[in-house]
């Protein structure tokens, strides 16, 4: 049985485990088609995905994370460059001036000092017009502390040790002059200082701020002439100023930004921080970077930024893990799409695989039956896809078999009777040659010459026009026949038709379907030379143009009106219907042209057949393209595709 067989030959492929991509079975080929169609693209794309976002979620944290260091950058440097500026306002002041240069009346100075402390007052005098210079100095930082409240105070203090402020005082008797900010900003001589958390100096101010709740500032004045450091103004920052821009920002759930000094101390940190200190060594050369650290067993990352202004680190501290949750959060879904993918791949690979090759297998059992002889098995299924089709016309095609079989029977039948009838029919043609050889030579032995020329004309012309059967003759054989009935046609016309033929050198061994001028010389005799007054003449040429054969026949007879020129154009352009048109009582004019340009069309092609040239009262030309064909492909079978085989190279 054919199904056991297929079912046999697939238990020997599944154990010789397919070593050839070729034997597996078209089901399992489909699997592995979908499969890589669907899943493994679908792999591919999950990991470039993964390895994507984890990279761009990283750069993107990064990026962030740097951006908002920056901005709390610009936010203190901002805030640090308003109180350099206010430094410069207090020391541009006469007032500030004449104290910082001399020493307060307050000392009780003998001597040349009193001297000195007279000069200083006498200065005070003439520029500040009034003996009341502190208070209004007073007054002057008074406004500042008003304008600006994250000022915490603002202290002048000369070489002396001798100060001015409205909330700052000595706590005791030891010269300011000698504490250890000011010794740092007379270092700087005149450059903006920044101090950070005051330790153990001797200030004290109304409000009791504790050391870690403000950040000093310093600027030492300087004597415009000599460049002498004649004091240091101090301004005390209130921390809040500082905290209120880094605490706002919040770096993931658990991260923060911390301020620390060159050094690493802490100048702002939140209330839990995950680290209190930071060693410089942990921070690169460079003004920015990263760095990981694990402290009490959490890996943290760093992210900083250093302050060219300050000095300061703007330091961002978050876990290490906190990074990589999104990561992970997106990783997730990626997998369970990969996984759902996977799932739904596979089984509609199997489902779809089987709806293809189960057909398949059911059709190729059916076509083993036919195959066996079994013509009248059918395929019913009522599917709609190309395999419905596809056993549709399985089914199609066995009743055709069968039906050309039968037919094949008819006219193997049909044949042999046709070769009785031919065989009886043989001897016709010899006998009509044989008929007017005999008449030939009686007309000649009577002295008949007119008779005998035409009777051998007549005996040629059907004797050409038979060719044993051929479709195709040499143009030679062609001019001849051509010749035949042209001197059959002079004898009736006798002076009044006249004949040219010319014929290329090479040309007359070609072939080309025979009985191609005759209709065309018909034509040219009946509706041209006829047609006209006086002798007329014909020119017949043959030659090779462009690599193709033309034959062209040329009159000088009546010719044909525009019209007629048209209507006979668009009948050669569909010989075939006008012919069809002339045989249902249409009309016959023109019937030997329209067969010529259909066998020509049939056997060569459309671009091959007739063109017409025609002028009223000057004639007509019908020039015939034809193939260049060097040997005669009748013999091999009618037909266009035996015919364009044979073409000379140059013809196409």
């Amino acid at each position: 049985m054919p199904n056991s067989r297929w079912t046999d030959r697939l238990s020997v492929m599944r154990r010789s485990g397919w070593r050839n991509l070729k034997d597996m079975p078209f089901r399992y080929k489909l699997i592995v088609l979908f499969l890589m169609i669907g899943i493994v693209p679908s792999l591919g794309l999950g990991l470039l995905v993964n390895w994507t976002v984890e990279r761009i979620v990283e750069r993107q944290v990064e990026g962030h994370t740097m951006q908002l260091i920056g901005k709390v950058n610009e936010t203190l440097d901002s805030r640090m460059e308003n109180l350099q500026n206010m430094t410069y306002l207090i020391g541009f002041q006469p007032q500030v001036a004449g104290f910082m240069e001399s020493k307060t009346p307050a000392d009780g100075y003998t001597g040349d000092e009193a001297e000195a402390r007279k000069r200083w007052a006498a200065r005070m005098t003439a520029t500040a017009g009034s003996r009341n210079d502190v208070y209004d100095i007073k007054q002057f930082l008074q406004g500042f502390t008003t304008l600006y409240p994250e000022i915490a105070g603002i202290m002048l203090v000369n070489g002396h040790g001798d100060y001015i402020s409205n909330e700052m005082y000595a706590k005791g008797e030891q010269s300011l002059a000698s504490e250890t900010w000011y010794a740092r900003a007379a270092e700087n001589e005149g450059i903006f200082t920044v101090i950070g958390h005051p330790a153990g100096r001797g200030i004290i101010s109304h409000v009791s701020y504790r050391d870690s709740e403000i950040i000093s500032v310093a600027r030492s004045y300087t004597d415009p002439e000599t460049g002498k450091v004649l004091g240091v103004i101090l301004i005390d920052l209130k921390l809040r100023a500082i905290s209120h821009t880094a605490r706002d920002v919040t770096l993931g759930k658990t991260g923060y930004l911390m301020v620390t000094d060159a050094e690493g101390s802490s100048i702002f940190m939140p209330d839990r921080p995950l680290i209190r200190h930071i060693p410089p060594e942990a921070f690169g050369s460079g003004e920015s970077g990263s760095f990981t650290r694990t402290v009490d067993g959490k890996k943290l990352l760093f992210m900083y930024r250093s302050s060219s202004f300050t000095g300061w680190r703007t330091v961002g501290v978050f876990p290490a893990l906190e990074g990589a949750m999104e990561v992970r959060q997106i990783q997730f879904y990626v997998f369970c799409f990969l996984f759902a993918v996977c799932l739904i791949g596979i089984s509609a690979s199997l489902t779809l695989s089987r709806s293809i090759a189960d057909p398949i297998r059911q059709l190729m059992a059916r076509m083993r039956h036919a195959e066996s002889g079994d013509l009248t098995i059918r395929s019913h299924s009522d599917r709609g896809d190309e395999i419905g089709m596809l056993e549709r016309s399985f089914n199609r095609m066995l009743t055709q078999i069968r039906r050309l079989m039968s037919l094949n029977e008819l006219k193997e039948r049909q044949k042999r009777e046709a070769e009785f009838r031919s065989l009886q029919a043989h001897i016709k043609p010899h006998f009509l040659y044989n008929t007017l050889d005999t008449i030939h030579w009686m007309a000649r032995k009577k002295g008949a010459e007119d008779v005998a020329e035409m009777v051998e004309a007549l005996s040629r012309l059907f004797r050409i026009g038979l060719s044993k059967g051929e479709d195709m003759i040499r143009v030679q054989e062609e001019m001849e026949h051509i010749e035949s009935y042209l001197r059959i046609q002079k004898t009736r016309y006798r002076d009044r038709l006249t004949c040219e033929i010319d014929i290329t050198d090479g040309i007359g061994s070609l072939y080309v379907l025979k009985l191609l001028l005759q209709p065309i010389v018909e034509n040219a005799i009946y509706h041209g030379i006829k047609a006209r007054r006086g002798p007329g003449r014909i020119r017949i040429e043959a030659g090779n143009v462009d690599g193709r054969l033309l034959l062209a026949v040329t009159d000088n007879g009546a010719g044909m009106p525009e019209e007629r020129l048209r209507e006979l154009e668009g009948m050669l352009e569909n010989p075939l219907q006008a012919i069809e048109g002339q045989e249902e009582g249409q009309g016959g004019r023109s019937y030997g042209m329209l067969n010529v340009q259909a066998r020509i069309r049939l056997a060569f092609g459309d671009e091959y057949g007739i063109r017409l040239e025609s002028n009223p009262g000057e004639g007509t030309r019908v020039t015939i393209v034809h193939p260049l064909l060097h040997e005669n492909v009748s013999k091999n079978g009618s037909g266009r595709d035996q015919s364009d085989s044979r073409v000379s190279s140059g013809d196409r």
